[in-house]
């Protein structure tokens, strides 16, 4: 069992709430695999973020191939990076 607080603000869960996309898409190593499982084992607030993340990735699935997309304009990746930013930010001091 793990000794940390289980929140959003606890560096464990910021270090596996890191990792979840790549978990999801099969592109972490075993030992990482092992390690971000073990987190989840005993992290509620990260099984739900994991589930989120899960359910965004199966909608999007659900769009693909409907209207392909063209690049992201650099204005627009500039301000998705910035509020991307910003949020973590904003989760690191909550």
């Amino acid at each position: 069992m793990t000794t940390h607080q289980h929140d959003k603000r606890d560096p464990a869960c910021l270090e596996v709430f890191a990792k979840l996309s790549e978990y999801v898409d099969g592109e972490l190593d075993a030992v990482e695999c092992q390690e971000v499982e073990a987190h989840i084992a005993d992290c509620p607030p990260c099984v739900e973020f994991l589930q989120s993340l899960k359910r965004c990735v199966a909608a999007e699935r659900q769009f693909q191939g409907r209207e392909e997309c063209g690049p992201v304009p650099p204005e627009l990746e500039q301000r998705l990076k910035s509020a991307w930013q910003a949020a973590l930010a904003r989760r690191h001091h909550a």
